[in-house]
């Protein structure tokens, strides 16, 4: 992990910022107040505040579950789901670097605009967490276009080469090939 390259202090103020905004762009899209957003019980951390375990090499975040309890509680019925977005710092800079018309804010905003979705979807029930190869894919169509639908209302700069980026995921699922 050591040698995997990081966010600098100005790349990690651009990723706070977006960080910021997916949140309140997904709240305000599902109607979430500030209560219901701290029910969904989630951190994102950039490869600095990662385990070796989380470090993953191709997609440019993972959500990992944890299961959380109180401390002194001892009932089943206290556990509930801790979400981890783990963005891979290495993945993201990698892919800017050789796509120079990608920026960082409105490319990141993407990702946690996404992996934020997912993880409304699943404490909803909208998707399993564990879902089979299929589900899995049908789940990733279903967020991409929900998070294309969240943030074509907003101006940003730079978010068009972040929509050409992905727009393999925009069409058919059976014409989507994952490496």
């Amino acid at each position: 992990m050591g040698n995997l390259e990081k966010f600098n202090t100005a790349q990690l103020g651009e990723v706070n910022q977006a960080v910021s905004v997916s949140e309140e762009l997904v709240g305000n899209h599902y109607k979430l107040s500030v209560n219901q957003w701290l029910r969904h019980r989630y951190d994102v951390k950039t490869l600095v505040g990662l385990a070796p375990e989380e470090v993953v090499h191709g997609p440019f975040a993972q959500i990992i579950r944890y299961e959380g309890q109180k401390k002194d509680t001892s009932l089943g019925s206290s556990v509930y789901d801790f979400y981890k977005i783990c963005l891979q710092d290495h993945a993201i800079l990698a892919v800017l670097k050789k796509t120079p018309r990608l920026a960082l804010f409105p490319f990141c905003l993407y990702i946690v605009t996404h992996e934020l979705i997912h993880i409304v979807r699943f404490s909803r029930f909208l998707a399993g967490f564990e879902a089979n190869p299929d589900e899995k894919l049908q789940e990733e169509r279903k967020v991409h276009q929900e998070t294309h639908q969240i943030l074509k209302k907003v101006r940003i700069r730079g978010m068009r080469p972040t929509f050409d980026f992905y727009r393999t995921w925009h069409r058919p699922v059976e014409h989507i090939h994952i490496s």
